[in-house]
């Protein structure tokens, strides 16, 4: 017996659940159950029990307002205690077609792919503005390098998961799961694909992106953050190389004008500051290496975690 649910993480959707709760789908070929599990994100207004009226299966209150990133850890949690062979995530307010829900879990029924995302077309989507697009494209090509995948929107939220890949996930990010769960299934090799999907016309504001310069400022901080654990070396090495190269272009002009001009004097301070950053760059070779032994360590860990969660399966 196959059993999907369906996990919508929610944070004070009373006026949305309602319209996106019955447009999922009641029947799927290959799939014997659907459930539905709602994660309720510390709401202050009736989402609880409007989502109930609406006939979810599930729900998991967690006690305050804690974010997109721990709210939808939450539902995989849940959604695996509760026996889900497949998971799908999707937005409380109905930005996604659900009807894709068919085609997005079929790769996974398949036996093609653990993990599939829903690709928006993004350039045709009207109410993005020219920088989002932008932004999305940049830091989809970002995850791409970092993960050695092939998924050209990185930030869709609509996505499944079959069991074994949920059981491998851990976010780390406080803003959001989307890039993050990308790059562990690249760097895992946990097989992740796209399939097409449509979106619907918006309900409101988006709450994750507040506004163009916050979610600049979000993005930049994300893609960074994702560049220093998932690719500790090649950031700190990029820096530190930099960093040797400068300070090495400051030393040979120091000596330029010491043996092959008339002045032996002067150029002090550019002596001074290849010093500076020849050292520091040295130092940040160290932490690369250091970085990517901890990295090592963190990728033991969460193999170890796989192992243990493998075990009480079995049992």
């Amino acid at each position: 017996m196959t059993k999907l649910i369906i996990q919508i993480p929610c944070y004070n959707e009373e006026k949305n659940i309602g319209i996106t709760i019955p447009a999922l789908p009641k029947k799927i070929k290959g799939i014997d159950v659907i459930e539905t599990l709602i994660v309720d994100d510390g709401s202050t207004d009736n989402t609880i029990a409007s989502s109930k009226s609406f006939g979810v299966d599930h729900i998991v209150c967690l006690q305050k307002h804690q974010g997109l990133s721990s709210a939808f850890m939450a539902g995989i949690k849940a959604c695996l205690e509760k026996g889900a062979d497949i998971i799908v995530n999707t937005d409380a307010d109905n930005q996604y077609d659900a009807a894709y829900i068919t085609e997005l879990i079929q790769p996974i029924l398949n036996k093609n792919a653990e993990i599939v995302i829903g690709s928006r077309s993004i350039e045709e989507t009207a109410h993005f503005s020219y920088i989002k697009k932008k932004l999305q494209r940049f830091g989809s090509w970002v995850v791409r390098v970092c993960s050695n995948t092939d998924v050209p929107d990185a930030t869709s939220g609509f996505r499944a998961f079959s069991r074994k890949a949920a059981m491998k996930l851990n976010v780390f990010s406080n803003y959001t799961y989307t890039l993050e769960t990308i790059i562990q299934a690249g760097q895992k090799g946990i097989p992740i694909i796209s399939v097409p999907v449509k979106t619907n016309p918006p309900l409101r504001p988006s709450r994750l992106i507040t506004s163009t310069p916050a979610y600049i400022y979000f993005s930049i901080v994300t893609i960074i953050r994702i560049f220093v654990v998932y690719r500790p070396f090649r950031f700190l090495a990029s820096i530190g190389t930099i960093m040797f190269f400068l300070g090495s272009v400051l030393g040979f002009r120091f000596l330029y004008f010491y043996f092959f001009t008339a002045s032996k004097s002067g150029h002090i301070q550019s002596l001074i500051l290849t010093a500076i950053l020849i050292i520091m760059g040295f130092q940040v070779f160290i932490s690369a290496f250091l970085a990517d032994l901890i990295s090592v360590n963190r990728k033991m860990l969460e193999d170890l975690k796989h192992e243990l969660n493998n075990k009480k399966e079995i049992k």
